[in-house]
């Protein structure tokens, strides 16, 4: 990250995420669910409210029912960054079955075809618009062929039918197809490797209530700063955190470090040194005009996650060098 003020005072009032108790992670947390194959992801959402005994939860992209795999779910203050999961790119493994029989080198041509931008109609029944939409399929690896059967890997863009895909693809060989099973590997940064069963989901909370073993479930329940890994990030001085808190827009001043090259308008996380997620917003300027200047507004914060009286005030100082020669 770029320094933009080496005189900004150390940062001794915050908390690692890591070092948050499960109390505090359970007030803003995701945990990736493994949706198992049969109820609804609405469903299973339900269920994980009850078991975890929160108000608020949401799920980052609708599974069909008969779909498993990974289902992220957010829990309080999480809630408000749903939309970063749903935008975020997936992967899934699929099954696809062949009507008619066709060679393996002819199945490898076709489906290499589909690689990079492809046009798709939403099905008819679905919760879109039907429209015509362009996605890009960035990858589309064969895993196995046998007669008829084709099992693949599709990492796409948010918002890429599968099942559509399967019906594209087998039109494209001249037999038809049609997608058998469906499992979602990935949905952003957030893969199988973590995810939880809904087994694990009541165990966990039991070990930790009766039990007071923690271990498990902190394993579970992954911080929201995860969601926010896709963004430039922006570090905001300790003196400019409560402001920002307040709903106040994040100046030039208020600004630590930043990432490389970020682009005007573009939507950043703004953290503090140690982590934690304070607010998202859009970039006034970029990076190179951020580095360049002194005074202005840098960032236009749409949300605050973070709540007020955490870190302290200190709006009247006008740089950090000031709050240290007041406090001295």
């Amino acid at each position: 990250m770029l320094v933009k003020d080496e005189n900004a005072m150390s940062d001794r009032w915050g908390k690692r995420p890591s070092d948050r108790s499960i109390g505090e992670l359970l007030e803003a947390c995701v945990i990736v669910l493994d949706k198992p194959s049969g109820p609804t992801s609405h469903q299973v959402t339900a269920w994980a409210r009850d078991i975890l005994h929160v108000s608020k939860i949401g799920h980052g992209g609708t599974l069909d029912p008969n779909v498993s795999g990974v289902l992220p779910l957010c829990i309080g203050k999480a809630v408000r960054l749903t939309d970063l999961v749903l935008s975020s790119d997936k992967e899934y493994i699929c099954l696809m079955r062949l009507h008619k029989d066709r060679t393996e080198a002819k199945i490898r041509e076709t489906m290499g075809n589909f690689m990079g931008k492809i046009y798709q109609f939403p099905p008819v029944r679905s919760a879109v618009k039907r429209q015509l939409r362009i996605r890009t399929i960035s990858e589309l690896e064969i895993l196995e062929i046998s007669g008829r059967d084709v099992l693949f890997r599709v990492s796409c863009d948010a918002g890429t039918y599968i099942r559509t895909l399967c019906i594209d693809m087998g039109e494209a060989m001249g037999c038809g197809a049609n997608m058998i099973e469906l499992r979602r590997s990935r949905s952003g940064s957030m893969d199988e490797r973590r995810s939880a069963t809904m087994h694990d989901l009541k165990d966990s909370y039991i070990f930790w209530q009766q039990h007071g073993r923690e271990e498990w479930i902190r394993s579970i329940a992954i911080p929201m700063e995860v969601l926010a890994e896709p963004l430039p990030k922006i570090i905001v001085k300790a003196s400019a955190v409560d402001a920002v808190c307040h709903g106040a827009d994040l100046n030039i001043q208020g600004i630590h470090m930043l990432d490389e090259d970020i682009r005007k308008n573009a939507l950043v996380a703004l953290m503090t040194a140690r982590g934690e997620l304070v607010a998202i917003g859009n970039m006034m300027m970029s990076t190179p005009k951020v580095m360049a200047t002194s005074q202005g507004k840098a960032v236009k914060v749409t949300r605050v996650l973070m709540d007020a009286g955490r870190y302290p005030k200190m709006w009247k100082f006008s740089t950090d060098i000031e709050e240290l020669k007041e406090g001295a």
